[in-house]
């Protein structure tokens, strides 16, 4: 986390043991199932560390790319929920009929569903949507990136 609290990123525990020894970040929360052990001493095991000095990073903005449509879609269809077949990327308004590339245009979608859809709208095809597009946040893909999330770090990641 930044000085203000602010989620940055994940890092893995070499890097938050060397920030904490060098003095440039400060532990916020321990994780009390694991230590860190030397020749003498055993230390407590960082779970969620705070930087010292106010780190000022440019607004994180997730990259619009299939990978990361699939990603925030949890590698599911939007109109049927498969996840155990191929799957592509869907316009919801066609390319066709003037549908831009944007979030919450394109969605994920399983071959037959694609197929079936063609060049119409969700409606027009009579299909419905599990969930609606959005556009992410950085914090999302922090929580995909770590796979199960530690419940301690929920009020850290606004998600309380």
């Amino acid at each position: 986390m930044n000085q203000s609290y602010e989620p940055l990123s994940v890092c893995n525990i070499r890097k938050a043991v060397i920030l904490l020894y060098l003095g440039k970040a400060e532990t916020i929360i321990n994780d009390d199932r694991k230590s860190l052990h030397s020749v003498g001493k055993s230390y407590p095991w960082p779970s969620v560390i705070r930087i010292s000095k106010f780190v000022k990073l440019p607004y994180k903005k997730v990259v619009l790319t299939r990978k990361n449509i699939l990603r925030r879609d949890a590698y599911k269809c939007a109109y049927c929920g498969r996840a155990d077949i191929a799957l592509t990327v869907d316009h919801v308004f066609p390319r066709a009929r003037g549908g831009d590339e944007t979030w919450e245009n394109l969605v994920t979608a399983c071959t037959n569903c694609n197929n079936r859809k063609g060049d119409r709208t969700p409606e027009e095809a009579n299909m419905k949507m599990i969930f609606r597009p959005f556009k992410p946040s950085h914090i999302l893909f922090i929580k995909n990136v770590v796979g199960r999330l530690d419940e301690r770090w929920k009020p850290y990641l606004y998600l309380s």
